[in-house]
C-alpha cells in the first residue's frame, strides 16, 4: 500500500522559510516521480515541485523557481521541499503525491494523474 505523509508546515512572516517532508513507503522510490501540490481555500489544487525518483531530474511551477528548492533521499524515501523567501500566495495545504515516472515529465506538475496522496501540512505566511 502506497503511504505517504507529509511533515513540516508551520506559521512563517513572508520572507521567511519552511521545509516540508515526505516520508514514502510501499512502492519502489525510484519507480515513481514525487510531487508536491498546494491548494489554498476556493482554489484547486497546484503543482508546485517534482523530482523524478529514476533520474533525480526536478520540476517547478514558474511561481516558485528561484525560491523552492525539491530533494531527496532515495535511501530514506524521502522528499523534501525547501521553501525560501515565501509570500503570502504560498499559503495553503501542501500534499505530496506519487506517480509512475513511465507517465512522462509533461504531467508531472498536473494534479489529476497522481492517484496517491499524504494527509497535507498547512503552511501560512502572514503579510
Amino acid at each position: 500500500e502506497v503511504q505517504l505523509v507529509e511533515s513540516g508546515g508551520g506559521l512563517v512572516q513572508t520572507g521567511g522559510s519552511l521545509r516540508l517532508s515526505c516520508a514514502a513507503s510501499g512502492f519502489r522510490f525510484v519507480d515513481y516521480a514525487i510531487g508536491w501540490f498546494r491548494q489554498a481555500p476556493g482554489k484547486e489544487r497546484e503543482g508546485v515541485a517534482v523530482v523524478n525518483g529514476r533520474d533525480g531530474n526536478t520540476y517547478y511551477a514558474t511561481s516558485v523557481e528561484g525560491r523552492f528548492t525539491i530533494s531527496s533521499d532515495n535511501a530514506k524515501n524521502t522528499v523534501y521541499l525547501q521553501m525560501n523567501s515565501l509570500k503570502p500566495e504560498d499559503t495553503g495545504v501542501h500534499l505530496c503525491g506519487a506517480i509512475p515516472q513511465y507517465y512522462g515529465d509533461t504531467v508531472f506538475l498536473l494534479p489529476y494523474p497522481y492517484h496517491a496522496w499524504g494527509q497535507g501540512a498547512q503552511v501560512t505566511v502572514s503579510s
